[in-house]
């Protein structure tokens, strides 16, 4: 049977799919970029925009901060939230300071059915 995802998980799957790809891309072109030229600001800024990295690093941002958001809103409903509420907000409160945490609180969303 296929697990079913949230429209949330299935979106950052996709943006972190399209980041990582473009990611590959723009090693790539660096790469080729090194055997012809020094690689400056301006060129790794060229770089990236012409390969859709930066697109990419955004759209995977938004839907990171989707993510967390409806695992936020759907832990909510969950008995555990209701015992531990202090500790759950203050995790969830810290996110923009702590990108550990960050990543776990997105890697445990991934696991939310």
């Amino acid at each position: 049977m296929k697990t079913l995802l949230s429209k949330a998980q299935l979106a950052y799957m996709k943006a972190k799919t399209k980041f990582e790809d473009r990611a590959k891309v723009l090693e790539k072109r660096i790469e080729e970029a090194q055997k012809l030229q020094e690689i400056t600001q301006e060129v790794m800024e060229g770089l990236v925009m012409e390969t859709g990295f930066h697109e990419a690093f955004n759209e995977l941002t938004v839907a990171e901060n989707e993510l967390i958001d409806w695992s936020h809103t759907t832990m909510k409903h969950e008995k555990s939230y209701k015992e531990n509420k202090q500790p759950i907000e203050n995790m969830y409160a810290n996110l923009s300071t702590d990108p550990q945490m960050r990543a776990r609180i997105i890697e445990l969303a991934m696991k939310v059915r």
